[in-house]
């Protein structure tokens, strides 16, 4: 459903899309995750028409963006990081005022506003000004209306940022219900655990280039091996915790969070080096009623994320696109 080819963009002598290649099967979710300035808002802005692209191809539902971007907007929605309903209107009201704007008439904009209230589960407060909805239940008023006319690909930009958890977890849902019906959607999200709820597969970007893809299972295996997480119930024995965990592991590093109290390793026999460690524990004086946690797990989407952009600091860069470059939206003509 998208398929982007040595895409580049540049901002003066700032490359924000660095030749980036990606593809979005159809009835998926794809995520794209990426830190601050790695150009997701920036690929999205391309793929929906409200960028030109400095070199490079892309093409939305078979459309190129560039030569052909009425027909790339007949056949998207988009989410964008800040919700784009009228606060004053009823949920009804916003969605009937979107279905108008597509020329669907008043009965039809009506009839698929009471559709889409029922499926965003929003049917009891459809009638409620939306400046009394909470964050999830304006996000998800979002997602409706960005459905109004059933688009083929959906384009979600970092669509839970500042949501709660139980926000996070509505509008999930709702992007899950979405996906059952056949829409294809790409994510971008700096969320990682989002990324692993929802994506089928996953793109990570960095600087303006992809520079990992794959399901999220294929990319948590690059990192090999099993961890091994201490917690120790005195910060001031944390020191002692990662010696022991090194000498019981054989482990070349040990990470260690002292706000967390954690330390942890890479461990490939799983029985053994938990068997060790706890013996190393106890002979350097940390016995149970010392350890608030021992636990074996698998690499999380978070280590891969740190690993493979080597940043982790997610906030050191601006992206550009950020930044309104109106010479380059397109008219309203």
């Amino acid at each position: 459903m998208v398929t982007v080819e040595g895409l580049c963009k540049d901002y003066g002598r700032r490359r924000a899309l660095d030749g980036l290649d990606l593809e979005v099967r159809r009835g998926s979710v794809h995520g794209v995750l990426g830190p601050n300035g790695a150009g997701k808002t920036t690929a999205v802005r391309v793929l929906t028409t409200l960028l030109r692209p400095t070199s490079g191809t892309a093409t939305v539902a078979g459309h190129d963006v560039v030569r052909k971007p009425d027909e790339v907007r007949c056949r998207i929605g988009l989410v964008g990081q800040h919700a784009a309903v009228d606060e004053q209107l009823s949920g009804r009201q916003n969605l009937d005022l979107f279905g108008r704007l597509h020329h669907l008439g008043g009965r039809a904009a009506a009839r698929r506003a009471a559709e889409l209230l029922e499926l965003f589960e929003l049917g009891d407060t459809g009638t409620l000004p939306v400046s009394g909805y909470s964050g999830g239940m304006r996000r998800r008023l979002d997602l409706a209306a960005s459905l109004v006319t059933a688009p083929e690909v959906l384009f979600l930009d970092e669509p839970t940022t500042g949501l709660d958890p139980r926000g996070r977890t509505e509008v999930w849902n709702a992007v899950r219900t979405l996906v059952t019906g056949g829409t294809s959607v790409l994510l971008t999200t700096q969320y990682l655990e989002e990324a692993d709820q929802l994506a089928d597969h996953v793109s990570v970007l960095d600087r303006g280039r992809r520079v990992a893809d794959g399901t999220p299972a294929d990319l948590k295996a690059r990192l090999g091996a099993d961890h091994l997480d201490v917690v120790v119930r005195d910060a001031a024995r944390l020191d002692a915790a990662a010696a022991a965990l090194r000498a019981a592991t054989g482990a070349a590093e040990v990470r260690t969070d002292h706000d967390r109290r954690l330390a942890s390793a890479p461990v490939t026999d799983r029985t053994a080096a938990l068997a060790a460690t706890l013996r190393h524990l106890e002979a350097a004086g940390i016995g149970a009623d010392g350890i608030d946690d021992i636990a074996l797990r698998r690499p999380t989407l978070d280590e891969v994320f740190l690993h493979l952009t080597d940043r982790p600091d997610p906030g050191d860069r601006p992206d550009p696109s950020d930044r309104p470059d109106h010479s380059e939206e397109p008219s309203a003509a």
